[in-house]
């Protein structure tokens, strides 16, 4: 972000246009500039042209591959190693959620979510930026 007055741009990719629906109305409302995904490719295409957004949320199952493999492809160029990412999931099996922090998620939300919880969670990483070590 290059001023306080510019709305942070989050990349919000889910393959539920339900869910993802949800999350973008739930960022607009907190004063945020969603953009939303929903495969993969799509992130891809939006992570390829400027400005990159400033924090991604990212559901672990969608078509083609899964949310995982598209972090650990994000976190293999160094072009996102300061981007940080909010995996928000179904899958809350411990050994699912040490996998994505240790892929390179910032934070992992398990689905359902509270909404207060999801913003609390986008504004601190956005201040915190990206988890180090």
């Amino acid at each position: 972000m290059s001023s306080p007055e510019e709305k942070p741009r989050i990349l919000v990719v889910d393959d539920d246009p339900a869910l993802q629906k949800l999350v973008v109305l739930l960022l607009k409302r907190a004063n945020m500039d969603p953009i939303s995904a929903m495969n993969a490719g799509e992130a891809a295409q939006i992570l390829r042209e400027e400005p990159l957004p400033d924090l991604v949320v990212l559901d672990l199952m969608l078509p083609e591959i899964s949310g995982i493999d598209f972090l650990r492809q994000m976190r293999a160029k160094s072009t996102f190693n300061s981007l940080p990412v909010i995996i928000l999931s179904a899958l809350a099996d411990p050994a699912q959620i040490r996998e994505g922090l240790e892929a390179g998620a910032d934070r992992y939300l398990t689905k359902p979510y509270l909404a207060n919880n999801l913003i609390r969670t986008v504004e601190e990483v956005l201040a915190s930026g990206r988890a180090k070590g």
